[in-house]
């Protein structure tokens, strides 16, 4: 089993900047892609950002130009550089992590999410 742990949310003022950091623990062979999704009140779950492997990144129209996601492999954590926000920015943000495990005697891949960490960007 694959455990995620989100943190670095809180509370800001429009035009601030906060750092999302998660980091997988478990039952870890590779972890492919990682990306943070956001969900506001009465709103679906959407896509902020994704990061492959290697490092290729992804991001939505509305953050690109003021969210930069980056991974470390080596501490098995994903980060989300989010500069110049905004109110509707506002929203619980959840990582998720594509992960290929080892049982003993096959390989697994399985997509796991984190718990959310709030997000809230007073005007």
């Amino acid at each position: 089993q694959v455990q995620l742990v989100e943190s670095g949310g809180g509370l800001v003022q429009a035009g601030g900047s906060l750092r999302l950091s998660c980091t997988a623990s478990g039952s870890i062979f590779r972890i492919n892609n990682m990306g943070w999704y956001r969900q506001a009140p009465g709103k679906q779950r959407e896509l902020v950002a994704t990061v492959t492997s290697s490092g290729s990144t992804n991001a939505a129209d509305s953050v690109k130009g003021r969210f930069t996601i980056s991974r470390d492999n080596a501490k098995n954590t994903a980060y989300l550089q989010m500069n110049s926000l905004k109110p509707e920015d506002t929203a619980v943000y959840y990582c998720n992590a594509d992960v290929t495990g080892y049982s003993g005697t096959r390989y697994y891949t399985k997509a796991y999410w984190g718990q959310g960490t709030q997000v809230t960007v007073s005007s």
